[in-house]
């Protein structure tokens, strides 16, 4: 595991919580569009923050999903 400080985590902390809204935020775009390309472009949207968010909560967790 990396050894991370508490300015490392502070900052990681505030990452993952950006990457949760955004991955909500175009969710619910994602289901309020009413033109289906821009829906399923908000949901790809909305995978990719959920992806990174993963990566970055796998960080804390010593590397482990």
């Amino acid at each position: 595991m990396t050894n991370l400080t508490a300015k490392d985590l502070d900052v990681l902390c505030h990452v993952l919580t950006g990457e949760e809204m955004a991955c909500k935020k175009a969710r619910l775009y994602a289901n309020t569009l009413t033109d289906a390309a821009l829906a399923s472009e908000m949901e790809r949207i909305a995978m990719a923050h959920a992806e990174r968010f993963n990566a970055l909560y796998a960080i804390l967790n010593g590397g482990k999903s």
